[in-house]
C-alpha cells in the first residue's frame, strides 16, 4: 500500500484570467452572427423579384395598351387606329401635364408638343397621325405602320 507520503503534490493548472479569452469568444460569436445575418439578407434579396430602376406605372400601362390597340394590316383603314392612337397620347398627356391643356391641341401644334417633350421619337413627320383619322378613306402599308407604332413607343419609352 502507499502512504499518503509517498504521493506527490497536487499540482494545480496556473490560473486563467478570465477576460481575455471571454472577449476573443465573444468577439468571435459576434462575428458568428453578423456573417449568418448577412447570407440571410443577401438571400432573401436574390430572391426578390427585381424592378428596373426607372419602373413607372404609367409608362408600362401605356406600352401595354399601345401594344393591345389592334393594327390594321394588308391595307385596311387606318383611321380607327389612328384615333385609338392619339386618344392614347392625348391620354399620357393629360396625366403628365395637366397644366398645358394639351387635349385641346391639334393638328402640328398638337405634333409639335409631343416633340417637344420627346424629339428623339420624330412624330412631327406624321402628320398622317392627325389627319389620317379625318380621310376618308385612309391607308398604310404594314411598314408605315410598324414605323409609326415604333416612334410612338420610342415617345412612350423616352418620354413617359
Amino acid at each position: 500500500m502507499i502512504s499518503i507520503e509517498q504521493l506527490q503534490p497536487i499540482i494545480l493548472p496556473p490560473p486563467i484570467s478570465g477576460w481575455p479569452p471571454a472577449i476573443g469568444w465573444w468577439l468571435l460569436a459576434l462575428l458568428v452572427i453578423i456573417v449568418l445575418a448577412g447570407w440571410r439578407y443577401l438571400s432573401s434579396v436574390k430572391t426578390q423579384p427585381q424592378r428596373p430602376l426607372n419602373h413607372d406605372p404609367l409608362r408600362d400601362s401605356a406600352l401595354q395598351q399601345l401594344q393591345t390597340l389592334p393594327k390594321p394590316h394588308g391595307g385596311e383603314q387606318v383611321g380607327p387606329w389612328l384615333q385609338q392612337l392619339n386618344q392614347l397620347l392625348k391620354r399620357i398627356c393629360a396625366t403628365r401635364y395637366p397644366e398645358h391643356a394639351s387635349h385641346t391641341l391639334s393638328g402640328r401644334e398638337w405634333l409639335a408638343f409631343l416633340d417637344s417633350r420627346c424629339p428623339a421619337a420624330g412624330l412631327t413627320r406624321w402628320m398622317i397621325l392627325v389627319q389620317g383619322a379625318y380621310q376618308p378613306d385612309c391607308r398604310l402599308d404594314d411598314k408605315s405602320i410598324a414605323q409609326l407604332q415604333q416612334a410612338i413607343d420610342t415617345w412612350i419609352r423616352k418620354h413617359v
